[in-house]
């Protein structure tokens, strides 16, 4: 039942409308929304239920108690999928016993969750999930589960089986007289970090269960839980000698909803603690662009249509409007007695078929009479795609003359062609310059937590020629956290070539740095193969030559690409120098580690984009070859898109190393979100903004930072960065 307004309503009653409204009538509550764990991920408080949050959910949490302080970063990738990321620092162990190496850092544990949905809800058949706890981490929050989530009117109740942290009071299997987490074993694998599959689903296992309730005050729910772990295994215990009783069974909690945005938690768990939370919350499938754009031209045709030959200036004017008003930028602009060729990058709109009726129409009204445009989208000048649109089709869609169709039912996409016809106005840009900020972080090292450096990259290039370039980019350091490094190299144990943890050297030491300077030559050198060759200081710790080929057949949704490269690493001690002794002395360890002074990297790619109904919009790319501490390997790097064009990814490098040759974190691997400039700001744009995470920066895998990777270039020939956004 809804409130009546009159005019005559008294003061009192208008302000007590909105609390009113804020509460459902006696036939219904407000919807059952799936709500976040203290470690992350849907469910009740300490343990997961079967739900799942809607596609695209990105989550954002921190808890905190007297034991643990939980981050965790939880994103809903595919309908059937929930990931989550987690780092927890112990409150009352330290990360080594060295202060001299850690100082005060809390211990830091890395985790990873995964859960996947096996049936959906229906009438009879509750949601059934079944799920993995930290099994890329090291081990001390690591669990499995099979759940099932039923509603009931305002009530979702929950019930599993949980093994080892989940399962650990053995209240279902397990001998518990053999050892606390009856027998599974707690300690992590090799230098943590890695997927210890033998001992899933063993040791304890529990039943657990709750329920949740969402009351007629749609911000209140009130949450049940019945613990399946009894904490005698948590690593506080078995590590510090703190003690972590559980005086009950039974966890409370409330959580007040902060909007669409966030939420906050507290709780009252095993008889004895509170923990308080909150979580912020956003989703990739909903955010949508704002435009303050310049409007799109109206269809008028006819005005230079009774001569073929156009002044000049009308000529300099088309090009600046094909720029302007259509995004392709410093357009060449050929024409003859049959078509009008543009050829340009496209700058501006991801939407590409925007950018077409906007082109279309300003040839149409402003060029000389043709009976087809052609539009030749390049990359760094290389001709990556053509698009033909016959100017009598186009017409009749300018001026809706059918139902339903659009500039895409006109246009013909094409392998890039030769230019036809005189060639009436031209770029003459050959310098390119760029400023652009730029954050490097990494979270969870011995250090301190959160490692980072924050500055601006100025960059410029030149174009000798449409295949030649000159240019390079200079770092200027703003801030930095990386004096907290008090080893040059972490005394770990492994003899590995220092690739990547001389870091503090080249940043913190260096506020100024020339990152690149190369001569890069490129070229489109049949129908579907681009090729590229480089030389020069490569990025901001190697320099020497290479090279790159890449097979994508236009329209295809996969590409091959092959890169080779000779690599020395540069001396952070000079802005130009090169290490030339492979052996170097560390004082502040008194011991020497290596570095490279001269070896080979490179890799075969395979990129290819799933048509399966069950992964749509994904991109997986394998790279096979050699790093650059010269292990070999394979890189496997797997991201979703969502309906705005935000990108979420995640890679891992799989080596010849084993994990105690590596070092902490057993393997290479990160996590990326890649989000569309023309989100964030009133502005079309191509461009993108990448935020990565690593858990921990070592030298194994790790691969060079090339200033090109052809793939991107090409992307218009089957768009994934470029992809327009479908909500």
């Amino acid at each position: 039942m809804q409130p009546v307004m009159k005019i005559s309503l008294s003061a009192i009653t208008l302000a007590m409308l909105p609390i009113y409204q804020s509460y459902a009538d006696e036939f219904s509550y407000p919807l059952n929304q799936p709500s976040q764990t203290d470690f992350g991920g849907v469910g009740l408080i300490q343990m997961p239920s079967a739900r799942m949050a809607p596609e695209g959910e990105l989550t954002l949490g921190a808890t905190y108690n007297d034991e643990y302080h939980h981050y965790n970063v939880s994103l809903q990738l595919l309908p059937w999928l929930e990931t989550t990321i987690r780092y927890t620092l112990v409150q009352d162990l330290l990360y080594s016993n060295d202060p001299n190496f850690s100082d005060d850092t809390k211990y830091t544990d890395k985790g990873i969750d995964v859960k996947v949905r096996l049936l959906k809800e229906s009438y009879w058949i509750p949601e059934t999930a079944i799920g993995v706890r930290d099994f890329g981490g090291t081990g001390l929050f690591d669990g499995e589960f099979i759940a099932a989530s039923k509603h009931v009117g305002p009530f979702d109740f929950t019930i599993g089986v949980g093994w080892g942290y989940i399962g650990n009071s053995g209240n279902l299997t397990g001998d518990k007289r053999s050892s606390d987490d009856c027998g599974r074993g707690t300690d992590y694998k090799g230098k943590g970090g890695s997927f210890d599959i033998d001992r899933m689903f063993t040791g304890c296992s529990a039943l657990f269960g709750g329920v949740e309730y969402q009351s007629p005050w749609s911000p209140l729910r009130l949450k049940l839980e019945y613990d399946g772990n009894d904490y005698k295994s948590d690593f506080p215990v078995t590590r510090g000698n703190i003690t972590m009783p559980q005086d009950s069974k039974f966890n409370y909690g409330v959580l007040y909803r902060l909007g669409d945005w966030g939420d906050l938690r507290l709780s009252y768990e095993r008889g004895n603690t509170w923990t308080f939370g909150f979580n912020l919350n956003t989703n990739f499938n909903d955010l949508k662009s704002t435009w303050l754009d310049d409007p799109a031209p109206d269809y008028h045709p006819g005005k230079n249509h009774a001569s073929y030959k156009l002044s000049d200036e009308a000529w300099e004017q088309l090009a600046q409007d094909l720029h302007q008003i259509a995004g392709y930028e410093d357009p060449s602009i050929y024409a003859d007695n049959d078509s009008i060729t543009v050829v340009s990058p496209q700058t501006k709109y991801r939407e590409r078929n925007e950018a077409l009726l906007r082109a279309s129409t300003l040839l149409a009204n402003q060029g000389p009479q043709a009976s087809e445009y052609r539009i030749v989208e390049t990359s760094n000048y290389q001709p990556v795609t053509e698009t033909r649109i016959n100017a009598e089709q186009f017409a009749k869609v300018a001026n809706h003359e059918e139902i339903n169709t659009s500039v895409a039912d006109v246009a013909q996409n094409q392998n890039p062609t030769t230019p036809q016809g005189t060639l009436y106005a031209r770029s003459e840009k050959q310098w390119d310059y760029s400023f652009s900020p730029t954050l490097q972080q990494s979270f969870g090292g011995s250090e301190n937590f959160y490692m980072f450096n924050i500055g601006v990259n100025a960059g410029a290039n030149y174009w000798f020629t449409k295949h030649v370039e000159f240019g390079g980019s200079v770092y200027f350091n703003i801030y930095d956290n990386y004096d907290k490094f008090l080893y040059e190299v972490p005394p770990d144990g492994t003899d590995l070539k220092r690739v990547r943890t001389l870091v503090r050297q080249y940043i913190n030491d260096n506020p100024v740095r020339m990152n690149n300077l190369q001569l890069t030559w490129m070229d489109q050198v049949s129908s579907n193969w681009y090729a590229q060759a480089y030389g020069g200081y490569l990025e901001m710790m190697f320099g020497g030559i290479g090279g790159e080929i890449l097979y994508r057949p236009l329209g295809s949704n996969w590409a091959v690409g092959f890169d080779a490269n000779y690599v020395v690493q540069r001396d952070p001690d000079s802005q130009f120098g090169f290490f030339k002794e492979e052996v170097q002395f560390d004082p502040l360890t008194n011991r020497n580690y290596r570095v490279q002074t001269g070896g080979l990297t490179g890799h075969a790619t395979l990129y290819y984009q799933p048509q399966w109904n069950w992964i749509p919009n994904t991109l997986l790319k394998l790279s096979a070859g050699q790093y650059l501490t010269e292990d070999k390997g394979l890189t496997i790097d797997f991201s979703k898109q969502f309906d705005s064009g935000v990108i979420a990814g995640a890679f891992a490098a799989f080596t010849d190393l084993s994990s105690e040759e590596f070092g902490e974190g057993s393997f290479n691997k990160g996590f990326y979100i890649s989000i569309p400039f023309d989100v964030m700001t009133v502005k079309p744009s191509t461009n993108r903004a990448t935020i990565s995470w690593l858990p921990l920066s070592r030298d194994g895998g790790q691969m060079l930072n090339r200033k090109y990777q052809l793939f991107n270039v090409t992307d218009a020939r089957s768009p994934w960065y470029g992809r327009n956004a479908i909500n």
